[in-house]
């Protein structure tokens, strides 16, 4: 019988692929910790849900060109999720070229029914173009619902599917409970 996976050690999972990866690295009251630099990390990351939804059930190989190609993107989407609707021309490119490696091929059935498929120059692009992909999904669909935490100590970020789009925190358990005592204990401390 295989061992159990280790547990998914980061305080923020099940966002979009693309702020999956991006929450691979964050920082607790130990400090800062990135996921992809831990031994078995990368293996971690690619059994978690967010991104078994995208691969599906193709294999991809927790090796140095998966990792190489994820940095890539997660660099890209630093620098694009700091500034959305102003990006810029270096990590535009780098953006692109993560995509340039793969495509979508779209075919119908035998019953007359549509489909699509990812195609990608090797297995190692698989994650890293679905998590390019999904960034290109998200500024499409809704980009001012991609946030930062508001804790300016946390460098999380979420998409925000609350009714009315006012959520802060990447999560009320941790940032937003902090940030409440913060407040009570401001407004209860004594001089």
């Amino acid at each position: 019988m295989p061992p159990s996976p280790a547990p998914d050690p980061r305080p923020l999972t099940g966002e979009p692929l693309a702020l999956d990866l991006l929450n691979t690295r964050w920082i607790d009251a130990e400090g800062p910790h990135d996921l992809l630099e831990r031994p078995g990390g990368l293996a971690l990351w690619l059994a978690s849900p967010a991104v078994r939804e995208h691969l599906g059930t193709t294999p991809v190989p927790a090796d140095r060109a998966t990792l190489d190609h994820l940095l890539r993107v997660r660099g890209a989407l630093d620098v694009l999720v700091t500034a959305p609707g102003r990006p810029g021309p270096d990590a535009v490119a780098a953006l692109n070229e993560v995509l340039s490696h793969g495509r979508i091929l779209r075919s119908m059935d035998a019953d007359g029914r549509p489909g699509s498929a990812v195609e990608v120059e090797a297995a190692s692009w698989l994650p890293a173009w679905h998590a390019a992909e999904d960034w290109l999904r998200l500024m499409d669909d809704r980009p001012d619902r991609v946030r930062p935490c508001a804790n300016d100590e946390c460098v999380l970020h979420f998409y925000d599917v609350s009714k009315n789009g006012t959520r802060r925190w990447c999560s009320m358990a941790g940032c937003g409970n902090r940030a409440k005592a913060q407040r009570h204990y401001a407004r209860h401390r004594t001089v």
